[in-house]
């Protein structure tokens, strides 16, 4: 940098004095530099023609100026005068005007005082050396005369350096002056025009002063360019650059037209030898042909210097310009280094399976030919800059050191890649080892599974059987592994603690396939044995062995042998494995378990789990790498459309959520049950709150969807499937989510198929609930985002439970009557969401479009409040109707399904939703009961036909509460959730089996103030099955609080339909029991306190105290109707909120209005 501002320095010092040295020349051609005065200054005093030169010499080279005849003479000012000689005097050369000049005064039309006058002024103000003056006197006879007198007599007046000589005729003065030298006024023949002449010395100044200022110009712009400071970054140096050179350009125009200006010049004067060769110049024109030409030699000089200082210049910027490119891509190179780098850095991972590693190697490969392009591009500036090195760049101290960091990094990332992938192989080599050694044990398990008992039990069978055993044995040469050490010191550089463990496990599983096998072998070699006598073989008596229908891990099972010990087999899959003993008798046959079958259908079904776990999480990543990283990379942003930018969580969903909960948890889970199959549903059921991610990806899939179908022939997905080497696009990827969701059940069927006896079949079929239950709410919650027009939160009617198309008519006490009876014939299409707090009607209606544009929308039409919701469980003349009623039937809704059994999962449905209600609505009474009772004193009086009675039975109540308040916590359970969760039933759910400390009691006995025995017969309870949790009467204890004890306060036992809420397995026949939420028929009382009651979800009938019956049946309801009443009339009129005071104070308050 510093030899290069030196040479920048001296070019310009040099362009300084060749620029100099043009100007002193010029001035010196011109004679500016002693006496600075030119035509165009005094052009109006010249074109008086007083004087002039005419080009005229002498005898001797003297330069010849005349005064012609010129009347107003002495009127000229003294100034003008003395310009005029003082211009036409620094004409000639310096060598001519040293000789001297000669003077030819022309006073032949003038007097001769004029003469006399003109003499002595013209010879006290001449500013040159005179050679000769010559002057023609007056040529009238008087002034001759007179002019010859008077210069005798005033000849001393006259007395001069030069002499004088008084001409009278032009003859005269021919000879002093050649002919040829005097102009055509003068009796000569020398051409001359006077303003020809005078317009050739402006032409001929004016290029003089073009040359000077050229070089001045010149100065001032090689300094202006030389003091330029170099800007630091490519636009600004391009535009300098752009800049200096139009100047350059304009510059060397200027040059070109001034080289053209002395060009005309030299021509104008060169003009008349041009047009005839024989033509003389005189000595004037040829000093002005060589003024001229020296001129354009320094103007010539002059654009010489400049360009060879603007070519110095120029590769300065240009030099510059490339430094700043090169400053420019190394920055950019250098951060895609640094990305490709960290990148580089990530695949730490050395895969847990042979197709992983393969994935992370092609992941790898991929990687390396998408960072190729960085690389080269950082090798070709690395190379780059070695050239400007090499041509002595100015800027050479600062390009060094980057490329020695360019070479260092794309040396490292080469080594660090070669390293990367050579791990991988080693990994790929392992893996391949390992699956081929459990590929081989399976191989051998399955073969001594599916050895036939009763053939190994002849010699030839047993032979037989050996045989495949000893073949099988040596296909291990090439697929177990040898020495476990030897692997740990050839592969220690991946062995990370899960690859070593898993490593260890599979050589354990070798050893013990290879221990079975010797034990087979021992056993078919004995059998294979000749026999010394004839054995009969006898069946082995049944309590000679002991057989789990499922053996737990750990247990063995022991087995009689009469001649040989029994030969334990542990089966490598689970906790140790089913194990598997075969009895081998030399008097008897041996029994092969088929659990060690199942066994091996159960390792399959896992394995399969598995690897298509692990293709389905590397399927994800791929995605997101492939695709969904693609769209945050620079390098790929010119392929994405601008509608499609910012797209990518519309494109993708939550599709990177999954993958962090398969890749982090599901996967490394599921792996710790390699060895458990069976137990395999305990790990669905642990995650089983993480499957809810899937519900967010399917609903937000119609719109991904729709996207990819105006994208779908984007040149970015083209180019990314094509590094991807994906045969299919990427709409086949993004629907792997859904098909693998859908994919567990299937596999949990299977594993639970050949699971049924073994410890972990109840969570596998939980399990599968789960599954079909998640599967089910991302069903309903796609079509539950379709409705439209419902202007609230649908979040807040709660969870979705069912949804489904009916058949609804309408049958309301309000409205006309006509539209009432159209309405009983005319069924009305309608999509039915039941939530938790509500249920809404919709009408369906059906989309063009393809995809998941066909989805119907639902269009929102009215909904009801399940807090004010009954049912009516069964409709006359249709088994696959029933009644939806609102507000005390003011509006009734009578449902269709499509078959009976959606009826009766829709009915079963509401039923838990109603009966949660009430259950709710009941605990928060029995709290506020609990904290009265504690609180206030004991009633004085009763509202009761039977007073005294009833007051002792209430003082009773209340003493019992009093004295024995702590027994309440065994007899009140926590409510559940309105819907409850994973593996919690609704409190009348028969899945739900409490114990007997858990049934649910109220401070009043089991929670009720009083039955109203009803006066309906039992067929009537048969006609109309109503449930609704509308309002409890009992919710309230106004009544308590006020003293209101009665006969109600005991509750009294009415034939009708119940729920039970608790187990009952000790009736009076041990064949009559019921469960938790069978539904129960109380037909009629007998003798001792017995009650016959029919289990109608059984059909069996039977006897059972009151006692008894009153725990069985506790808070719950009539089946009949669950709906509050404010009296209890044969309509079954359901309340609302209303007139649990007014039931209180009545003399028999109602529960219930059960129709039977």
């Amino acid at each position: 940098m510093r030899c290069w501002l030196h040479t920048e320095e001296m070019a310009l010092e040099e362009l300084m004095q060749r620029l100099n040295a043009v100007s002193q020349c010029t001035d010196e051609i011109m004679h500016q530099d002693i006496i600075p005065l030119y035509a165009a200054d005094i052009q109006d005093q010249l074109k008086k023609q007083f004087a002039y030169l005419s080009g005229g010499r002498g005898g001797d080279g003297c330069p010849v100026i005349t005064f012609p005849d010129y009347p107003a003479f002495s009127e000229i000012p003294e100034k003008e005068f003395q310009n005029v000689l003082t211009y036409l005097t620094s004409i000639p050369s310096l060598r001519d005007a040293g000789i001297g000049f000669i003077l030819v005064i022309d006073r032949r039309q003038d007097k001769w005082t004029s003469v006399k006058a003109s003499i002595l002024r013209i010879t006290a103000s001449f500013p040159g050396n005179l050679q000769l003056v010559l002057v023609l006197r007056p040529t009238g006879f008087f002034h001759r005369a007179l002019s010859d007198i008077a210069f005798k007599f005033h000849k001393d007046e006259f007395k001069m350096k030069v002499p004088i000589i008084m001409l009278g005729s032009v003859s005269e003065l021919q000879g002093y002056i050649d002919k040829t030298q005097l102009t055509e006024d003068l009796g000569g023949t020398l051409d001359y025009c006077h303003n020809r002449w005078l317009s050739r010395r402006t032409a001929i100044e004016g290029f003089a002063q073009k040359v000077k200022q050229t070089a001045q110009i010149l100065q001032s712009f090689g300094t202006e360019l030389a003091e330029t400071e170099l800007p630091n970054d490519v636009q600004s140096t391009s535009s300098l650059l752009a800049t200096h050179t139009e100047k350059k350009d304009k510059m060397k125009e200027d040059i070109r037209l001034a080289v053209e200006q002395g060009d005309d010049v030299l021509g104008s004067i060169t003009k008349p030898v041009t047009e005839n060769p024989e033509y003389k110049l005189n000595q004037d024109q040829l000093d002005n042909q060589t003024t001229v030409e020296r001129l354009l030699a320094q103007l010539h000089e002059t654009e010489t210097a400049f360009d060879e200082f603007w070519i110095k210049h120029q590769q300065k910027l240009e030099q510059c310009l490339c430094l700043r490119n090169f400053e420019q891509n190394f920055r950019e190179v250098k951060a895609a280094l640094d990305i490709v780098s960290e990148r580089l850095s990530a695949f730490t991972d050395v895969g847990n399976s042979c197709s992983h590693a393969e994935h992370i190697l092609k992941d790898l490969v991929n990687f390396e030919e998408k960072s190729c392009e960085t690389i080269t591009k950082a090798r070709m500036l690395a190379s780059e800059g070695d050239t400007f090195i090499q041509s002595n760049h100015y800027a050479v101290d600062s390009i060094i050191p980057k490329c020695s960091e360019l070479h260092h990094l794309c040396d490292a990332f080469t080594t660090e890649m070669e390293r990367r992938r050579n791990l991988l192989n080693k990994s790929l080599e392992l893996h391949s080892l390992l699956e081929k050694s459990m590929k081989w044990c399976d191989e051998g398990i399955y073969l001594l599974a599916s050895q036939p008992v009763d053939k190994c039990q002849s010699q030839d069978g047993a032979e037989s059987a050996l045989q495949e055993i000893e073949k099988f044995l040596d296909t291990g040469a090439g697929n177990k592994i040898k020495e476990l050490n030897k692997i740990y010191r050839e592969y220690a550089q991946i062995l990370n603690e899960d690859l070593k463990e898993h490593v260890q496990k599979v050589f354990q599983k070798q050893e013990s396939m290879e221990e079975m096998f010797q034990k087979r072998q021992v056993s078919l070699k004995k059998l294979a044995a000749k026999q010394t006598r004839p054995v009969q073989p006898v069946a082995p008596r049944p309590e000679a062995f002991v057989k789990s229908p499922c053996t737990s891990p750990g247990l063995q099972r022991d087995y009689v042998s009469n001649s040989e010990s029994t030969v334990l087999r542990k089966v490598n899959y689970r906790r140790g494995k089913s194990e598997m003993t075969e009895l081998h008798q030399s008097r008897g046959g041996s029994t092969m378990d088929d659990e060690e079958n199942l066994a091996v259908l159960r390792q399959h079904v896992i394995n399969e789990l598995i690897e298509t776990e692990r293709a389905y999480v590397e399927e994800l990543l791929c995605v997101l790498e492939g695709y969904a990283a693609e769209m945050d990379n620079p390098l790929m942003a010119h392929l994405i459309s601008p509608e499609l930018q910012n797209k990518k969580d519309i494109l993708f969903g939550n599709m990177e959520e999954i993958y962090h909960f398969h890749n982090r948890i599901f996967l490394r889970e599921l792996e710790n049950y390699v060895e458990y199959p069976e137990l395999v549903g305990r790990c669905f059921l642990d995650q089983m709150e993480d499957f809810q991610i899937y519900e967010k990806y399917c609903q937000n899939k119609p719109r991904s969807e729709s996207l990819w179908r105006q994208f779908s022939d984007s040149v970015f997905f083209q180019e990314c499937q094509r590094k991807l080497d994906h045969k299919l696009s990427l709409d086949s990827y993004l629907l792997k989510p859904v098909q693998r969701i859908t994919k567990y059940q299937l596999l949990l069927k299977e594993m639970l198929k050949y699971s049924k006896n073994c410890e972990g079949a109840e969570d596998l079929q939980e399990a599968l609930t789960s599954i079909l239950g998640i599967l089910k709410a991302v069903n309903d919650s796609m079509h539950q985002i379709a409705i439209t027009g419902y202007d609230g939160n649908l979040n807040e009617l709660g969870k979705l439970l069912m949804q489904g198309s009916f058949n609804v008519w309408t049958d309301h006490k309000k409205g006309h009557s006509k539209v009432k009876d159209l309405a009983r014939f005319k069924p009305m299409q309608r999509h039915l969401f039941l939530h938790e707090k509500a249920v809404l009607f919709c009408k369906k209606r059906e989309e063009n479009g393809e995809g998941y544009e066909k989805a119907p929308s639902y269009s929102y039409k009215h909904s009801l409040n399940m807090a004010a919701v009954g049912i009516t469980e069964n409709v006359k003349g249709d088994a696959k109707k029933f009644e939806i009623w609102y507000n005390a039937r003011e509006e009734v809704y009578i449902i269709q399904a499509p078959t009976p059994e959606v009826k009766a999962t829709w009915v079963n449905e509401i039923r838990k939703v109603l009966t949660s209600q009430l259950q709710a609505c009941r605990e928060a009474s029995q709290h506020r009961t609990l904290e009265h009772t504690q609180s206030l004193p004991l009633p004085a009086s009763s509202c009761t036909s039977s007073p005294s009675r009833n007051n002792i039975r209430n003082t009773k109540k209340m003493e019992e509460r009093k004295a024995d308040l702590t027994s309440l916590e065994g007899y009140v359970t926590t409510v559940a959730p309105k819907y409850p969760e994973k593996s919690k039933a609704s409190p009348t759910s028969p899945d739900k089996k409490p114990k007997r400390h858990e049934v649910v009691s109220d401070p009043t006995p089991f929670g009720l103030r009083g039955w109203a025995k009803t006066s309906h017969s039992l067929d009537a309870s048969e006609e109309n099955d109503g449930w609704s949790s509308a309002e409890d009467p009992l919710n309230s204890s106004d009544a308590e609080e006020e003293g209101g004890g009665g006969a109600g306060n005991e509750m009294k036992l009415t034939p009708g339909k119940y729920t039970v809420v608790t187990d009952y397995e000790r009736g009076i026949s041990e064949e009559f029991t019921v469960k938790s939420g069978d539904l129960v028929q109380l037909i009629r009382e007998g003798e001792d306190g017995l009650w016959y009651v029919k289990n109608l979800s059984t059909g069996r009938e039977g006897w059972i105290p009151a006692s008894n019956l009153l725990m069985l049946i506790g808070n719950s309801k009539s089946a009949q109707s669950l709906s509050s009443s404010e009296s209890g009339t044969a309509s079954s009129t359901l309340s609302t909120s209303s007139s649990c005071s007014d039931s209180c104070n009545a003399s028999s308050t109602s529960f219930s209005d059960i129709k039977g």
